[in-house]
């Protein structure tokens, strides 16, 4: 069985985000980053199912070519290759344009049972990603799965989690799985002695030319939408700390919220 993981890297949610002005996206060149939290969980369970059933793992990343570290850790942690898209074609490209050359580069790669995914980036927070890809690649889809239950060459088993509780959703291969790691993942930190062996195994570049792609579907003026602003939360200021007995400090408090109109 070959199995797909699409993984992005995002900013380091400890460091200040940079808004480029012209473009409204996120400056990832020379910023900390990380894997996605979300697309971390889908890996280390795509390895479970891995050595539960066997295959082949592809982790496929789009992004600039500093992508290439968060590939690097998704070597380490277990997957077998890895394949990086990137190119200056595809830069500010919206969910819908990016899954579609995600989509063109695993219809590239070709016989996969099942690709996962994180249910969402911690950046963009959309969740579009996997649905937008599993109609490009015209196979069924899961969201919001916590566990996988059971999958064999023809069909997975897992829970899914919804606003009521869950669901046990049962889908026939091939299949996307958006992943939502539960409150109690952690994500693993691979050996030294991986880290090294990653930089032995297969390593792909591919950018609009090597992937044959429709270059007028790629970047902003290839994306049906448009983000009009963006900015960063603003930075939280110090709060005011009282230090006095429980019975003057809470009189203290009431009064700071009465001269700022909060209580009335």
């Amino acid at each position: 069985m070959t199995h797909i993981v699409c993984v992005k890297q995002v900013p380091d949610p400890e460091t200040r985000v940079k808004i480029n002005p012209d473009t409204n996206t996120l400056v990832r060149e020379g910023v900390p980053s990380i894997l996605n939290p979300f697309d971390q969980f889908a890996l280390e369970e795509c390895i479970r199912v891995k050595n539960k059933i066997g295959g082949k793992i592809t982790a496929v990343s789009m992004g600039p070519l500093q992508a290439r570290t968060t590939l690097l850790k998704c070597l380490a942690l277990g997957a077998d290759e890895a394949v990086l898209l990137s190119d200056n074609l595809f830069a500010g490209s919206d969910t819908f344009t990016t899954s579609y050359i995600l989509s063109v580069a695993i219809k590239k790669i070709k016989d996969f049972d099942i690709v996962f995914c994180g249910q969402q980036a911690i950046d963009g927070d959309t969740g579009q990603v996997g649905p937008e890809l599993a109609h490009h690649l015209g196979i069924s889809q899961v969201t919001y799965v916590e566990e996988i239950i059971s999958i064999d060459e023809r069909k997975s088993v897992v829970k899914s989690i919804s606003d009521e509780g869950y669901k046990i959703v049962e889908a026939k291969l091939p299949v996307l799985l958006a992943m939502s790691p539960p409150s109690s993942f952690k994500p693993s930190n691979p050996p030294l002695r991986n880290i090294l062996q990653a930089k032995q195994k297969k390593f792909i570049n591919w950018d609009a030319k090597k992937l044959g792609i429709d270059e007028t579907r790629c970047g902003l003026a290839g994306s049906p939408t448009r983000v009009i602003r963006i900015y960063p939360p603003p930075l939280k200021k110090k709060g005011i700390i009282f230090k006095e007995e429980p019975e003057v400090a809470c009189k203290k408090v009431v009064e700071e919220l009465l001269g700022k109109g909060v209580l009335k």
